[in-house]
């Protein structure tokens, strides 16, 4: 009999399948706004050549191909991702920029298929909010992480600072067509109570531990290529966009527009807060 727990990892395997077109679509303007955090992450983990680094969750793969020039020669990237389409998306972008020195592996967080003491860094981007044992996730890294490794991973900071998702969100239950997500349900904002990160970290075996916010604005021509890009990332957002008629996506449209009027400028240009928290420690 499968457990209540197999059926929600499926369907949250699922979403994340069915979402990597749309991820694919936004993989440009994703990379350059995640520019902030993803420098960050490789910083910490400082690649040298020779290494092995593995990235988690790494859906388009940009943060790892950021690093994989530093660990030639001799050195390998383990692009990893816990659905094949995200990969395969991966694999595009590797070849489009050049990147050789690449494996791609279907891995899970919460068990990750390598032996013990394996890799020297790990970086893992939006990825361990997003898992229904975040405890078990983190322990997986220590666990293949050699002596002396380390790990550098981002998660969302709290839901008002980062308004260029939240409004979205916001207007779909204002307008009644989306309930608030249950107490405790895996989601963006998840880690984002204060000190929770560091204390996961430091409870899953880590130490010299480094929490920190950092900023990475999101900037959009007009409210039409915010919407559109929140149809391609956000499956929940899609879904609904999705089985509304013309009169409800205008309704929804309106409403969105005037949450963010305080970001939108004359021209309708759009520049919009979002904050990540990243963290970095030893193994």
């Amino acid at each position: 009999m499968r457990e209540p727990e197999e059926d929600e990892r499926e369907l949250l395997l699922d979403g994340w399948d069915e979402a990597a077109k749309g991820w694919g679509r936004q993989a440009d303007s994703v990379r350059a706004a995640a520019m902030p955090v993803s420098s960050w992450l490789v910083e910490r983990v400082a690649p040298r050549a020779g290494q092995t680094l593995l990235e988690l969750a790494a859906g388009p793969g940009d943060t790892g191909f950021l690093a994989a020039s530093a660990l030639a020669p001799g050195g390998t990237l383990i692009c990893s991702d816990a659905v094949q389409a995200m990969l395969e998306v991966a694999r595009e972008r590797a070849a489009e920029q050049g990147v050789a020195n690449v494996e791609f592996k279907q891995l899970q967080l919460e068990w990750i298929d390598l032996p013990t003491a394996s890799v020297d860094a790990i970086i893992v981007k939006w990825g361990v909010m997003l898992v229904l044992d975040p405890e078990a996730a983190v322990r997986e890294c220590r666990r293949v992480l050699r002596p002396g490794g380390r790990l550098a991973l981002a998660v969302w900071d709290a839901p008002e600072r980062n308004p260029w998702t939240t409004i979205p969100q916001r207007a779909l239950r204002e307008l009644g067509h989306i309930d608030a997500p249950p107490p405790g349900a895996p989601g963006m904002f998840a880690l984002a109570a204060p000190g929770r990160l560091g204390e996961l970290l430091e409870d899953g075996g880590f130490f010299d531990v480094e929490v920190m916010p950092v900023e990475m604005p999101r900037s959009y021509a007009n409210l039409n290529a915010w919407l559109g890009e929140t149809v391609d990332l956000s499956r929940p957002f899609r879904g609904v966009w999705n089985a509304l008629g013309d009169q409800q996506r205008a309704a929804l449209r309106a409403r969105i527009g005037e949450l963010a009027r305080e970001f939108t400028d004359a021209s309708g240009a759009l520049v919009l807060p979002a904050v990540s928290l990243a963290a970095s420690a030893g193994a």
